[in-house]
């Protein structure tokens, strides 16, 4: 699994996360991991597990989510 961020937008200033398992990209949104297609957005920073925990933190979502996507 690979963890990645969109670029900051007016609608999300921290950017999207996304994770990519076997070339699937999801997005986290509101009600989960939702699943994108093989096709992620051109532009993608790459981060580390403890990155996207960050992330998580400074965005307020709960880091369990980081798990989820196993599941999905």
């Amino acid at each position: 699994m690979t963890f990645l961020r969109t670029p900051s937008s007016m609608a999300f200033p921290t950017g999207r996360l996304l994770a990519s398992i076997d070339g699937v990209g999801h997005v986290l949104a509101a009600d989960g991991w939702l699943r994108l297609g093989a096709v992620l957005p051109s532009v993608t920073a790459e981060l580390s597990r403890a990155e996207a925990e960050d992330w998580c933190e400074q965005e307020g979502w709960d880091l369990n989510l980081l798990d989820e996507i196993y599941r999905g």
